[in-house]
Order: C-alpha cells, then sequence, then structure tokens
C-alpha cells in the first residue's frame, strides 16, 4: 500500500494515467462567456469557492459588460457587488484598476503574454496561466492553486513548498501536452477524494501509488510518521 513508483517520471505518468480514466471531463469549473469575464471570475476565485464566485459573478456580469464599466466604477458600489467574496472590499479595488489599466494599455482587451497579464492588480501568475490557458489558448505553464500544491507533494511529484517553485518543478518533469490538465485532474481529485484535512484513501484511485496514504500512516503511527 502506498508505495511510490522508482522515479518520479514514472509517478506522474501513474498519476496521469489514473487521473485521466478517473476524471475524463475535468475542466474549469468557473462560469464566463468571454477574456474579461474569465479574467474577473479568477481574480475573485483567490481564497473563495468557484461555487461563491459563479453565484456573485452571476449578476455581476449583467451589470459590468466591459473594462471601461470596472474603470468608471464607484469602488464602493463594486465592493457592494461582489459582497459575499472573500476580501471584497480590497478585490473591488483590483477590478477597478484592472479595468482601468485595460482601457489605458490595452485598447479595453484583456493582454495575451505572461508579463501583460502580472501586471495587473491582483493578478499572480496563478491567475495569469488560467487566463492565458481559458482565454487564449496559451499553455506556459501549470496552474497551482491549494489542490494541485497539497496534491502534488502527497503524491510525491514534487518537494518544493511555494507555489512558483512548485509549478517550476513539475514543469521539468510533467509532459508540456498534460500541463493543463494536470491543473484539472488534481482538483477534481482533490475536491471528490483527497480533502485537506481528511483524505479518503480507502477509496483512492492512487492509495497504491501514493506516498502519504493514510493507511500506511496508520501501521506507521509508532514511528512518528504521519500521511499529511
Amino acid at each position: 500500500m502506498g508505495t511510490p513508483l522508482d522515479s518520479r517520471s514514472a509517478q506522474v505518468a501513474e498519476v496521469l494515467d489514473r487521473l485521466y480514466d478517473e476524471y475524463p471531463d475535468a475542466t474549469i469549473s468557473l462560469s464566463y462567456s468571454n477574456r474579461l469575464e474569465l479574467l474577473v471570475a479568477v481574480v475573485l476565485s483567490a481564497q473563495c469557492t468557484d461555487e461563491r464566485v459563479n453565484e456573485v459573478t452571476a449578476g455581476l456580469f449583467e451589470k459590468y459588460t466591459t473594462a471601461e464599466d470596472y474603470a468608471a466604477a464607484d469602488e464602493a458600489e463594486l465592493a457592494e457587488d461582489i459582497y459575499g467574496i472573500t476580501f471584497h472590499n480590497n478585490k473591488a479595488g483590483y477590478l477597478k484598476s484592472i479595468g482601468e489599466t485595460l482601457v489605458a494599455d490595452h485598447d479595453g482587451d484583456v493582454p495575451d503574454t505572461m508579463d501583460e497579464l502580472t501586471a495587473l492588480s491582483g493578478v499572480g501568475r496563478k491567475t495569469a496561466n488560467v487566463v492565458l490557458q481559458h482565454g487564449h489558448d496559451v499553455v506556459e505553464g501549470i496552474v497551482v492553486d491549494t489542490h494541485v500544491k497539497r496534491l502534488s507533494r502527497r503524491l510525491g511529484l514534487t518537494t518544493e513548498t511555494t507555489p512558483t517553485n512548485i509549478e517550476t518543478d513539475l514543469m521539468d518533469v510533467v509532459p508540456e501536452g498534460d500541463w493543463q490538465q494536470l491543473t484539472h485532474l488534481l482538483i477534481s481529485h482533490g475536491r471528490a477524494v483527497c480533502d485537506a484535512r481528511n483524505p479518503d484513501c480507502d477509496d483512492c484511485v492512487l492509495e497504491d501509488v501514493c506516498p502519504s496514504s493514510k493507511l500506511d500512516a496508520e501501521v506507521d503511527l509508532a514511528s512518528g510518521e504521519t500521511w499529511d
């Protein structure tokens, strides 16, 4: 139980193969219909559930349809429009600033380079990767969210601890053609099975190749080993 494969490349290949079978339809769960909506939704999703974001943006996207709308918005009113989103006051400021920058520097359009995207308020590499992949069909890297960070370490795909280092490390071992889907597969598995506090190792399709298996940890409690 819980025995990792001999090499990291072999471990990646096995994890991908099993998760592709388990989650054949895994994809982004945010609702959007254009690049601006995608950018806004991803900014709002930081430390907030996609479900909650989708609830809020259903009305938000009817009221704000262009970058000019966000640029011209009253920040307090915009904050009220996204109330219920974590850090809604800060994110209202981000959205207004993003609108202003898009209007001033990009003719109101969402840019298609990592540097231009990460220059926007509230946009880090994770957000930029999502926008590039799903808005522009450009895959420059791997989106590392909380699920990807947790599962990639538990599964022995990386020993790095920061999102930037995890992304770089995974890019070295994951085939480029799988960079985008790896994120969706790990997110799907993290939500369905590999919970942060109580992973369901008994029903996990990766249990026998997972070095962090809780089942092994229960056997090794005397040695002080833990699954997390």
